[in-house]
């Protein structure tokens, strides 16, 4: 049987193959170096127990991304480690026990909400953070320079990990923030480690920033090292209740790090 032609041409399929080759630097590296963080007081839940922080030390130390779009400016994401929290030392107020409560009721007298003594306090407050963008504008010191500067910005996510609050030291009780009322049966033991995890909300979220310089070294300048100084501030208030007041984290870090640079292409196809 003879086949027919068909009177209707056939339809030609264009495929017009367009291939793009790009140059693309991807950075892969590491850091670590020192946090000091403190807790800020915010809004109108202030009381004795959240404000009067100054500053801790703890560890940073993570692993970080970098995509090269332009000379000048790039997207970093980071996933790190970071310590949060403050500290006091000194005359400061703490809850009223249950005990004492109870004293100043067999006495027909109303408990004060807070006492004070003569301690040390700090809340230890760890962190997994991921940046997930941060924009990076960079400049070369010169054309054929070793040295490059840099600034970072962008937004964080944390989980919570742990949360401690450690007091140590003997004193004794007042019921005034004066220390003018001192309450009977002599200097207490503060020594103490409490987790507070459970008080306090379990994410975060805020803004990361940094400036620093780099010194490329190498094969084709791929090996990097660099010194960033940076701030982080975290928008959510960390307690779930107001008993306690509110309070905001915050740091500031000082971080060494290494980066080594892979360079390749990428072919894209359109049909």
């Amino acid at each position: 049987m003879r086949k027919k032609i068909p009177h209707a041409i056939l339809i030609m399929l264009c495929a017009a193959i367009t291939t793009i080759a790009r140059a693309q630097e991807d950075e892969y590296g590491f850091f670590g170096g020192i946090s000091i963080p403190n807790l800020t007081s915010s809004g109108s839940a202030n009381n004795p127990l959240n404000t009067g922080y100054s500053s801790r030390l703890g560890p940073e130390f993570g692993i970080m991304s970098e995509h090269h779009m332009t000379r000048v400016f790039s997207l970093e994401w980071k996933l790190e480690y970071s310590s949060q929290g403050g500290k006091k030392d000194g005359f400061q107020a703490f809850p009223t026990p249950a005990s004492v409560t109870t004293y100043f009721e067999s006495q027909g007298m109303q408990a004060p909400g807070y006492l004070y003594a003569n301690f040390k306090s700090e809340v230890r407050i760890n962190y997994l953070r991921f940046m997930p963008v941060m924009a990076k504008f960079g400049w070369d010191l010169g054309q054929l320079s070793q040295f490059r500067v840099f600034v970072d910005a962008g937004p964080f996510v944390g989980y919570l990990l742990s949360a401690k609050q450690v007091t140590s030291g003997n004193s004794n009780v007042y019921a005034d923030p004066g220390g003018q009322q001192q309450l009977p049966g002599g200097a207490e033991s503060f020594d103490n480690t409490e987790s507070i995890k459970d008080q306090l909300h379990h994410g975060n979220v805020g803004v990361d920033g940094d400036v620093g310089i780099a010194y490329k070294f190498g094969k084709d300048m791929h090996n990097k090292i660099f010194l960033e100084g940076g701030w982080n501030y975290g928008f959510i208030n960390i307690q779930k209740g107001s008993q306690n007041g509110k309070n905001n984290t915050g740091a500031a870090t000082v971080l060494l790090g290494y980066t080594y640079k892979f360079k390749f292409g990428y072919m894209h196809m359109h049909m």
